[in-house]
Protein backbone atom coordinates (compact mmCIF):
# COMPACT_ATOMS: atom_id res chain seq x y z
CA UNK A 1 0.00 0.00 0.00
CA UNK A 2 2.88 2.38 0.39
CA UNK A 3 4.48 1.90 -2.87
CA UNK A 4 2.69 4.36 -4.66
CA UNK A 5 3.72 7.07 -1.73
CA UNK A 6 6.96 5.87 -1.98
CA UNK A 7 7.10 6.68 -5.82
CA UNK A 8 5.78 10.24 -5.53
CA UNK A 9 8.08 10.95 -2.64
CA UNK A 10 11.28 9.71 -4.87
CA UNK A 11 10.85 11.84 -7.76
CA UNK A 12 9.71 14.90 -5.26
CA UNK A 13 11.74 17.81 -5.80
CA UNK A 14 14.46 17.03 -3.62
CA UNK A 15 15.74 19.92 -2.22
CA UNK A 16 12.61 22.32 -2.20
CA UNK A 17 14.75 25.19 -2.00
CA UNK A 18 18.08 24.81 -3.86
CA UNK A 19 20.53 27.66 -2.57
CA UNK A 20 22.51 27.63 -5.99
CA UNK A 21 25.73 26.59 -3.86
CA UNK A 22 27.91 23.90 -5.38
CA UNK A 23 30.47 22.56 -3.07
CA UNK A 24 32.58 20.14 -4.17
CA UNK A 25 34.86 17.29 -3.64
CA UNK A 26 37.78 15.66 -4.36
CA UNK A 27 39.97 12.44 -3.80
CA UNK A 28 43.19 10.61 -4.96
CA UNK A 29 43.71 6.85 -3.62
CA UNK A 30 47.30 6.70 -3.76
CA UNK A 31 50.24 8.93 -3.53
CA UNK A 32 51.61 9.23 -6.57
CA UNK A 33 48.14 10.64 -8.27
CA UNK A 34 47.08 14.16 -8.53
CA UNK A 35 44.57 16.51 -7.52
CA UNK A 36 44.87 19.03 -10.56
CA UNK A 37 42.38 17.04 -13.07
CA UNK A 38 39.60 16.73 -10.53
CA UNK A 39 39.69 20.21 -9.11
CA UNK A 40 39.43 21.82 -12.76
CA UNK A 41 36.36 19.84 -13.18
CA UNK A 42 34.60 20.85 -10.12
CA UNK A 43 36.04 24.63 -10.60
CA UNK A 44 34.49 24.41 -14.06
CA UNK A 45 31.13 22.91 -12.98
CA UNK A 46 30.61 26.25 -10.33
CA UNK A 47 31.68 24.59 -7.06
CA UNK A 48 32.27 27.87 -4.50
CA UNK A 49 34.56 25.34 -2.24
CA UNK A 50 36.35 22.23 -2.57
CA UNK A 51 37.70 19.69 0.07
CA UNK A 52 40.30 17.52 -0.98
CA UNK A 53 41.73 14.45 0.53
CA UNK A 54 45.44 13.81 -1.08
CA UNK A 55 45.45 10.36 0.25
CA UNK A 56 43.30 7.21 1.36
CA UNK A 57 43.82 3.82 2.84
CA UNK A 58 41.90 1.46 3.42
CA UNK A 59 40.48 2.78 6.52
CA UNK A 60 41.44 6.26 6.20
CA UNK A 61 38.58 8.51 7.45
CA UNK A 62 39.10 10.89 5.14
CA UNK A 63 39.17 14.29 7.25
CA UNK A 64 38.39 16.15 4.43
CA UNK A 65 35.53 14.09 3.42
CA UNK A 66 34.02 14.78 7.12
CA UNK A 67 34.74 18.37 7.00
CA UNK A 68 33.06 18.88 3.84
CA UNK A 69 30.02 17.13 4.79
CA UNK A 70 29.91 19.02 8.09
CA UNK A 71 30.06 22.33 5.90
CA UNK A 72 26.83 21.23 3.84
CA UNK A 73 23.85 23.60 4.22
CA UNK A 74 20.31 22.52 3.29
CA UNK A 75 19.87 23.37 -0.23
CA UNK A 76 23.60 22.84 -1.44
CA UNK A 77 24.82 20.33 -3.83
CA UNK A 78 27.98 18.16 -3.30
CA UNK A 79 29.33 17.76 -6.32
CA UNK A 80 32.15 15.00 -6.96
CA UNK A 81 34.09 14.29 -10.05
CA UNK A 82 32.60 10.46 -10.28
CA UNK A 83 31.39 8.48 -7.83
CA UNK A 84 34.30 6.26 -7.03
CA UNK A 85 35.98 9.83 -5.73
CA UNK A 86 32.75 9.45 -3.07
CA UNK A 87 32.39 6.14 -2.14
CA UNK A 88 33.94 3.17 -1.65
CA UNK A 89 31.42 0.62 -2.78
CA UNK A 90 28.03 0.86 -3.54
CA UNK A 91 26.86 0.39 -0.44
CA UNK A 92 28.93 3.16 1.11
CA UNK A 93 27.40 5.43 -1.53
CA UNK A 94 23.96 4.69 -1.26
CA UNK A 95 24.40 5.63 2.62
CA UNK A 96 25.95 8.74 2.21
CA UNK A 97 23.64 10.33 -0.50
CA UNK A 98 20.93 9.15 1.27
CA UNK A 99 21.11 10.67 4.28
CA UNK A 100 22.27 13.99 2.09
CA UNK A 101 18.72 13.80 0.95
CA UNK A 102 17.52 13.20 4.62
CA UNK A 103 19.52 16.64 5.05
CA UNK A 104 17.85 18.34 2.01
CA UNK A 105 21.34 18.70 0.09
CA UNK A 106 21.91 17.36 -3.16
CA UNK A 107 24.07 15.28 -4.54
CA UNK A 108 25.88 15.33 -8.38
CA UNK A 109 28.52 13.42 -9.94
CA UNK A 110 30.36 14.98 -12.87
CA UNK A 111 31.34 11.81 -14.89
CA UNK A 112 28.52 9.82 -14.66
CA UNK A 113 26.06 12.57 -14.84
CA UNK A 114 24.29 11.83 -12.08
CA UNK A 115 22.00 14.43 -10.06
CA UNK A 116 19.82 13.79 -7.36
CA UNK A 117 18.05 17.05 -7.52
CA UNK A 118 16.29 16.31 -11.16
CA UNK A 119 13.96 13.55 -10.86
CA UNK A 120 15.99 11.28 -13.43
CA UNK A 121 18.68 11.21 -11.50
CA UNK A 122 16.88 10.34 -7.98
CA UNK A 123 15.40 7.69 -10.48
CA UNK A 124 18.71 6.51 -11.46
CA UNK A 125 19.97 6.69 -7.08
CA UNK A 126 16.74 4.65 -6.07
CA UNK A 127 18.02 1.20 -8.76
CA UNK A 128 21.90 2.04 -7.20
CA UNK A 129 19.86 1.84 -3.84
CA UNK A 130 17.78 -1.66 -4.70
CA UNK A 131 20.81 -3.04 -6.42
CA UNK A 132 23.08 -2.38 -3.23
CA UNK A 133 20.39 -3.90 -1.33
CA UNK A 134 20.37 -6.85 -3.79
CA UNK A 135 24.21 -7.57 -3.67
CA UNK A 136 23.60 -7.35 0.58
CA UNK A 137 21.45 -10.25 0.58
CA UNK A 138 23.37 -12.17 -2.06
CA UNK A 139 26.13 -12.09 0.03
CA UNK A 140 24.10 -12.61 3.53
CA UNK A 141 22.47 -15.52 1.88
CA UNK A 142 26.10 -16.86 0.65
CA UNK A 143 27.53 -16.71 3.90
CA UNK A 144 24.94 -18.61 5.22
CA UNK A 145 24.89 -21.46 2.87
CA UNK A 146 28.73 -21.17 3.72
CA UNK A 147 27.92 -21.36 7.06
CA UNK A 148 25.83 -23.99 7.30
CA UNK A 149 27.98 -26.27 5.00
CA UNK A 150 30.27 -25.69 7.59
CA UNK A 151 27.79 -26.67 10.76
CA UNK A 152 27.68 -30.16 9.06
CA UNK A 153 30.56 -31.03 8.84
CA UNK A 154 31.54 -30.27 12.59
CA UNK A 155 29.50 -30.70 14.87
CA UNK A 156 26.67 -27.58 14.40
CA UNK A 157 29.73 -24.83 14.55
CA UNK A 158 31.58 -23.41 11.91
CA UNK A 159 35.07 -24.25 11.48
CA UNK A 160 36.11 -20.99 9.98
CA UNK A 161 34.71 -16.96 9.60
CA UNK A 162 35.32 -16.84 5.24
CA UNK A 163 36.09 -13.48 3.77
CA UNK A 164 32.55 -13.35 2.61
CA UNK A 165 30.92 -13.09 5.99
CA UNK A 166 33.57 -10.16 7.00
CA UNK A 167 33.18 -8.04 4.09
CA UNK A 168 29.13 -8.36 4.77
CA UNK A 169 29.79 -7.43 8.13
CA UNK A 170 31.90 -4.31 7.20
CA UNK A 171 29.21 -3.17 4.28
CA UNK A 172 26.48 -3.25 7.41
CA UNK A 173 28.29 -1.34 9.66
CA UNK A 174 28.26 1.92 8.85
CA UNK A 175 24.36 1.99 8.20
CA UNK A 176 23.02 3.23 11.25
CA UNK A 177 20.05 0.89 11.37
CA UNK A 178 22.14 -2.01 12.03
CA UNK A 179 23.44 -2.42 15.57
CA UNK A 180 26.25 -4.73 16.22
CA UNK A 181 24.10 -7.42 17.51
CA UNK A 182 21.29 -7.61 14.69
CA UNK A 183 24.58 -7.56 12.27
CA UNK A 184 25.26 -11.21 14.07
CA UNK A 185 22.28 -11.76 14.15
CA UNK A 186 22.01 -11.92 10.45
CA UNK A 187 25.32 -13.24 9.16
CA UNK A 188 24.86 -16.60 12.28
CA UNK A 189 27.87 -15.85 13.74
CA UNK A 190 28.10 -14.05 17.88
CA UNK A 191 28.69 -10.71 18.50
CA UNK A 192 32.44 -12.15 19.66
CA UNK A 193 33.34 -13.71 16.36
CA UNK A 194 32.57 -9.93 14.71
CA UNK A 195 35.02 -8.42 17.20
CA UNK A 196 37.46 -11.02 17.47
CA UNK A 197 37.64 -10.89 13.30
CA UNK A 198 37.20 -7.37 12.83
CA UNK A 199 40.06 -5.60 15.07
CA UNK A 200 38.75 -2.03 14.24
CA UNK A 201 34.79 -2.57 14.29
CA UNK A 202 34.93 -0.38 17.70
CA UNK A 203 36.19 2.43 15.58
CA UNK A 204 34.00 1.59 12.48
CA UNK A 205 31.09 2.70 14.80
CA UNK A 206 32.36 5.54 16.16
CA UNK A 207 33.24 6.86 13.03
CA UNK A 208 31.02 5.45 10.18
CA UNK A 209 30.98 7.90 7.19
CA UNK A 210 27.29 8.31 7.00
CA UNK A 211 27.06 9.88 10.25
CA UNK A 212 29.78 12.41 9.25
CA UNK A 213 26.91 14.13 7.58
CA UNK A 214 25.77 15.24 10.94
CA UNK A 215 28.54 17.74 11.22
CA UNK A 216 29.83 15.90 14.41
CA UNK A 217 33.32 15.28 15.03
CA UNK A 218 33.20 11.60 16.38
Amino acid sequence: MNAPLERSELLAASPLVLTEIRIGYARVSTGGQKLDRQIDALNAAGCRRIFADKKSGKNDLRPELKACHAFLAPGDTLVVPSLDRYGRSLQDLVNMVAELRERGIGFQSLHEALDTTTPGGRLIFHVFTALAEFIRELIVAGTHEGLAAARGKVGGRPTVVNEELIRAARDMLPNPANSVTSIAKILGVSVGTLYNHIPDLQELRRSRVPRQLEGTQG
